[in-house]
């Protein structure tokens, strides 16, 4: 029993000796040398700059067709998706009562025509008598009065044919109305197409005293659509027909679309003090996957560059401070513009006595390169950007490491507190495993 007991207590004795050199050596062996940035790696490719919008999938030519008559609605030959031809019967009112109106106005014509006929008679007759009239006067048989008379009942009948003559334009007039109207009960295709639409059945009741009721929407040809896409007015600057346009719908979330730009239409739309522009796309549909109504999520190429350098858009913002600056033995940068004032040095001179291009364009930003050991800044021209990353000309090469953001210092003691030489730390928790992640991302 006592030496079970003993043993028990050297094996106890061993591991409390193994742990205390395992702290021993955990908390004595050197640290490994923090690095305050995140960084990211130069890289040449391409970059496309672009706007995004919100459309909707139309027609290019959509007609709707009403009618231009009141009445029931007799037969319907026409559904929606049905195929119509320019010229076809698509629908038909009621005609019983036009028809009526017809046959009303052609026997008003008969009964005018009539009267004409009888007018023509009455005139001849008249001038008979005028004639007769006339040939007494000359002997002096008859009184001047009747002479008169007989002229005026002449000239009386020859009005009253012009005026009969006129009744029958006019009844003419009101059947060729009447067939017209009769006419209208018939409702035809206006365009060849696709009818998308159908608002009426059969036996309903369309009134068309004060606008023309909405029978059928035809679409002329799906194979060919358009987006409507409503472009912020930050943006429409930058929107020129031709260019290349990229969208998905929600119905088919993993194909994307093409089209191009071929009109940005002038009429400014204001919805809640927002002004935006219509920009119509063209976009062919040959296998018809697309319908009209649906919404499309629009991406407007609006520049491109091909096989330039590429820095992250970040790192054009960094900024040291001038602890980082003096660490590394780098001149602040408003100690940098103090010496250059006082000085009185201009940039256009400094780079001729450098032996540069004194006329080359002055480069509008500034980056910071990063080689493990010291920083120096590198003027760089910015040029198209996709927000992530944009494309660079200047004082850099591919590869380099450029410094992104400085990474928030760890506070003295934390790892102490918080971490224990029995517990093995896990990669990304701060440290070198942070930072060397986020350099890696960086470089992403």
């Amino acid at each position: 029993m006592q030496r079970r007991t003993r043993g028990w207590v050297t094996v106890m004795t061993v591991l409390l000796v193994v742990a205390g050199a395992g702290g021993w050596y955990w908390w004595s062996r050197p640290r490994e040398a923090a690095s305050p940035f995140t960084t990211a790696t130069v890289t040449r490719g391409n970059i496309v700059e672009t706007v995004n919008a919100t459309g909707t999938v139309q027609a290019v030519t959509t007609v709707q067709v009403g009618t231009q008559v009141s009445g029931s609605i007799k037969a319907l030959y026409a559904d929606f998706n049905s195929k119509v031809r320019q010229g076809q019967v698509i629908a038909e009112l009621e005609p019983s009562l036009f028809q009526s109106q017809v046959e009303q106005a052609r026997a008003s014509l008969l009964r005018l025509q009539s009267d004409v006929e009888r007018a023509q008679v009455e005139s001849t007759d008249a001038d008979a008598k005028l004639r007769r009239a006339e040939a007494l006067a000359k002997q002096q048989l008859i009184a001047a009065t009747d002479l008169d008379t007989a002229r005026a009942t002449a000239a009386s009948a020859v009005a009253a044919v012009k005026s009969a003559a006129a009744q029958v334009v006019q009844a003419q007039a009101s059947l060729t109305q009447a067939q017209v109207n009769l006419n209208y009960t018939v409702i035809r295709a206006p365009i060849d197409g696709v009818v998308v639409s159908r608002n009426v059945d059969v036996g309903q009741t369309v009134a068309a005293s004060m606008q023309a009721p909405t029978l059928f929407v035809i679409a002329k040809d799906l194979a060919e659509m358009q987006v409507n896409a409503s472009v912020d007015e930050a943006d429409i600057g930058r929107i020129q027909s031709g260019q290349e346009v990229r969208f998905r719908v929600d119905a088919f979330p993993q194909q994307s679309f093409s089209g191009e730009v071929v009109q940005v239409r002038l009429n400014p739309v204001v919805e809640q003090n927002v002004v935006s522009y219509v920009t119509v796309i063209h976009v062919p549909n040959r296998d018809l996957l697309l319908k009209p109504g649906m919404t499309a999520s629009v991406t407007v190429d609006v520049a491109r560059a091909d096989e330039v350098l590429r820095v992250p858009t970040a790192a054009l913002r960094f900024r040291p401070t001038t602890e980082v600056l003096a660490r590394f033995g780098e001149t602040p940068p408003a100690q940098a513009a103090d010496n250059a004032a006082d000085a009185g040095v201009d940039v256009r001179l400094a780079r001729a006595e450098r032996g540069e291009n004194p006329s080359a364009k002055v480069p509008r930003a500034h980056v910071w390169v990063f080689d493990g050991i010291r920083m120096h800044e590198a003027a760089v021209e910015p040029g198209v950007s996709d927000g992530a990353l944009t494309a660079v000309e200047g004082d850099l090469t591919e590869g380099e490491t450029i410094v992104v953001n400085a990474a928030a210092p760890e506070r003295s003691g934390s790892a102490g507190a918080t971490t224990s030489p029995l517990i093995p730390r896990l990669p990304g928790r701060g440290g070198a495993g942070a930072r060397q992640g986020a350099a890696n991302g960086g470089r992403q």
